[in-house]
């Protein structure tokens, strides 16, 4: 079980290092999301949910429809978001890049790009101070009480609503929840437990909702279902993807894209998959990230993603 764990950190790790060198002006995202994925199955693991690259307001959760031509902008605050599974152990892990291009100082005032930059560090120094918290016994309240304090020493907010969470075999989120603030939890990790850290820092509100469009969607359960169409969709679906979040994306080689929508939109109102929509900081405020995904050790813990 370690062993596979820290075989799909290696290699989300390896990955993730590999795409960072990708990320430049007029990228098309439709062409990272679809080298990340691409290199996670070469590299003999299977992709734990579809690879998510989230530009600046946006904070998770979206990663590219078929033929999508959004393109990454010098500037943009990338987070970049993937993770590998081996034999159903999963490692997550998630950087935020800004994009480079000769044009930098042109698009931005000295302030902005100021605050930009020091999103990204105050988003690495809260996944460190989580880190350092992190061994057998502790309150994940007491987690989230050290990442806020490191992320108010850069005059920024941690986006409450956006959680870490446990991993285990074939279950990306097992219930346990890694908070990014002082939520009072007496919920303890104990040794071997399995957690994906992950604080989100703005300089907005702090909070999340839904933005438009909806790209990774998840199994829930069977259901009868008169139209033919949207049956064939749903055996698509529970046959290949009983376990983890996928992407609408990956139905199009099958089905043709404006009945592919209709048959998703009908099976999420009937709860058979749960739709995931992109999430966007409440003041339209942008926003950093950054994950490892740990296991619990007696007296601290071992990263598998770095």
């Amino acid at each position: 079980m370690i062993e596979s764990y820290e075989k799909a950190g290696k290699i989300v790790a390896n990955i993730r290092e590999e795409a960072i060198k990708l990320i430049k002006d007029d990228l098309l995202i439709l062409d990272l999301v679809e080298f990340v994925e691409s290199e996670i199955i070469k590299a003999g693991a299977g992709i734990a949910f579809p690879c998510n690259v989230s530009l600046n307001e946006i904070a998770a959760h979206y990663t590219s429809p078929a033929n999508d031509e959004n393109k990454i902008a010098t500037g943009d605050l990338v987070k970049l978001d993937l993770g590998a599974h081996i034999d159903g152990y999963i490692a997550d892990s998630a950087i935020t890049i800004m994009a480079p291009g000769d044009d930098l100082e042109d698009k931005f005032d000295e302030d902005t790009l100021d605050t930009n930059y020091k999103l990204i560090e105050a988003s690495g120094a809260a996944l460190e101070a989580a880190i350092s918290t992190v061994r057998d016994g502790v309150g994940v309240g007491q987690i989230g009480k050290e990442v806020e304090i490191a992320i108010d020493k850069f005059g920024f907010k941690p986006i409450a609503n956006l959680t870490g969470h446990g991993l285990d075999q074939w279950n990306l989120h097992s219930g346990i929840s890694i908070p990014s603030v002082n939520d009072k939890s007496s919920t303890k990790l104990k040794e071997g437990d399995v957690i994906a850290i992950e604080p989100f820092v703005t300089d907005g509100v702090g909070w999340v909702g839904d933005a438009k469009g909806t790209y990774i969607y998840k199994f829930m359960q069977d259901k009868p279902f008169r139209m033919v169409q949207t049956k064939k969709v749903l055996d698509e679906i529970k046959t290949n993807y009983p376990n983890f979040h996928f992407s609408a994306r990956w139905l199009t080689e099958k089905f043709n894209p404006n009945r592919l929508n209709s048959s998703l939109r009908q099976l999420s109102q009937a709860m058979a998959i749960y739709p995931y929509p992109a999430l966007k900081e409440k003041a339209n405020s942008w926003v950093a990230q950054k994950e490892h995904t740990v296991i619990v050790e007696d007296d601290g813990c071992k990263i598998i993603t770095k």
